[in-house]
Parts: structure tokens; C-alpha cells; sequence
């Protein structure tokens, strides 16, 4: 290579390496520390504390960071700058992606859920290309307490679960669990393990296995899973594919803008 094309290179990394600087800097900043001095930018960063101070006072000037004495938070520029990216997604065209992979991963139907109530609804679907499915359509409304998504949303909402003990627990099939101890103590495994499964709970042959979709606050807003005939999905396969629904669910997660460990206590569900 010329020398000439070594300083192209060179001249063609360094705004790439200045970005991610930038990018890191803005990352340090979350709903639960808004607010930040410049020594927890450098350490949260890692950045020499030099090469911080200059970036944000560079941002500062830019209205990306706003100053308030001796913290920083996100500028209302930077504010205005995304607000164009975010009008007119919703929750649906910002899953979707995860939707498809996750049908594409485990050939089965993939699924997501919001709860109103004691209920849950399809709000969107991938479905399976095998000849025989489990059928789901959108606007399909089902019971909480019976089937994984539904588990899902009483694991992680207390509202949830009032919602549904409060309904009444009918029983669909002889697996439906109906007694509260019984189901609480499923719903403290399920917040454990990550999913929850379901099998013939409440249709013969049909079972599921679903994961909770987080919001930019932490807090639940769906639930991702998979749906599929018992000869398909037996509980010796919920090792094989539980792992894909919950890399779905954190996809899905992430594209709504939460981050990892922005979680209300679960101690307190």
C-alpha cells in the first residue's frame, strides 16, 4: 500500500473511532441517571478523562448535551434530531423483524401479544410454513392464565395476575392449572427461567413456549412466543427452542428501546 493510501485509510478511521466515542458518551446517560458529571461520563466511558471533556463540551455547543451547573443530560437538539425517526412506528412495526426471525429460526408460528385485562390478543403474527399448524390470527383473544403468553404477563404484572384470579381461572383441559398456589408458584419459576411453556393447557394437542418483551422504562409491554403442534413441540424440545424465543423477546426489547438491567424488581411481583 502507498503511503498516500495509508493517510486515505487513516483519514477514513478516524471519524469512525470519533462516532463511537460520541456514541458511548450519549449511551452512559439512562431513564434511571439522567443526569451526569463529567467525571461519571469519563468512567462510565472508559474514555481518557482529556478526550471526554472535549467531546462533550463539543456537544454541549452542538445542543446534544444540555449543562445544568456541573451535570449533563441528552440536549433537547439531539431531542429534535431523532424525533423525525420516531413518528408513526409503533410497537407492532418496531417487533416485526424479531417476529419474522424468530418464525425463520424455529420453523413455527411466531406470535405477539398485549394484554388487556384478563386477557391477551394477537396483535401480530409470522406464521409457520408448515402444512399443519397451529392456527392464530390477529385479533385472536385468549385467556391469561392458560397458555405461556398469558403466564408471561402474569409473571412479570401484578396486574396481571389480579386481572386474571379476579376473572375466574376456568378450566379448558385436565392440564389448565386453576388453583392460585399452584399457578403462583409456576409464575416465581417462569420469572426465574426467563419464558414460560405450555402444553395443552388450553387446547388438546396445541403448545407454546413465550419470552417478555420490555419497554424503554423497563416495564413489560408483550409478550413473543411461538406456537405449534405438540408432535412438533413436546417439553424435550423446550431446551432447543426456548433459548431462540427469548433472543426474539430481547430483539424485540432492544428495538423498543430498552436496555439490558432496566427491569422493575421482580421481588416485588
Amino acid at each position: 500500500m502507498t503511503t498516500s493510501g495509508e493517510e486515505r485509510e487513516k483519514a477514513a478511521v478516524a471519524p469512525v473511532l470519533v462516532i463511537r466515542k460520541v456514541k458511548q458518551i450519549l449511551e452512559s446517560f439512562t431513564i434511571e441517571e439522567p443526569e451526569l458529571t463529567l467525571q461519571q461520563i469519563t468512567r462510565l466511558t472508559g474514555l481518557p478523562s482529556s478526550t471526554c471533556q472535549r467531546l462533550v463540551q463539543n456537544l454541549v455547543r452542538e445542543g446534544f448535551l444540555d449543562r445544568y451547573e456541573d451535570r449533563y443530560r441528552i440536549g433537547l437538539g439531539l431531542v429534535q434530531v431523532a424525533a423525525p425517526g420516531t413518528f408513526g412506528l409503533d410497537l407492532v412495526r418496531l417487533t416485526r423483524p424479531a417476529l419474522r426471525r424468530l418464525r425463520d429460526e424455529t420453523g413455527e408460528t411466531a406470535c405477539l401479544y398485549m394484554r388487556d385485562g384478563a386477557f391477551r390478543t394477537v396483535v401480530a403474527l409470522a406464521e409457520s410454513r408448515h402444512p399443519v399448524i397451529r392456527l392464530f390470527v390477529v385479533g385472536m383473544v385468549m385467556p391469561l392464565h392458560a397458555g405461556s403468553a398469558g403466564k408471561v404477563f402474569m409473571a412479570w404484572d401484578p396486574a396481571a395476575r389480579r386481572d386474571a384470579v379476579g376473572q375466574g381461572l376456568p378450566r379448558y383441559t385436565p392440564r389448565t392449572v386453576v388453583d392460585i398456589d399452584l399457578l403462583t408458584e409456576q409464575l416465581g419459576q417462569i420469572r426465574r427461567a426467563g419464558y414460560a411453556t405450555s402444553f395443552e393447557e388450553r387446547d388438546y394437542g396445541a403448545a407454546s413456549i413465550s419470552a417478555p418483551v420490555f419497554g424503554m422504562t423497563g416495564d413489560l409491554v408483550a409478550a413473543i412466543g411461538i406456537g405449534a403442534p405438540t408432535q412438533r413441540l413436546a417439553p424435550s424440545d423446550t431446551g432447543r427452542l426456548a433459548s431462540a424465543v427469548v433472543g426474539a423477546a430481547e430483539e424485540a426489547s432492544r428495538r423498543l428501546g430498552h436496555r439490558t438491567g432496566v427491569r422493575p424488581d421482580s421481588a416485588a411481583l
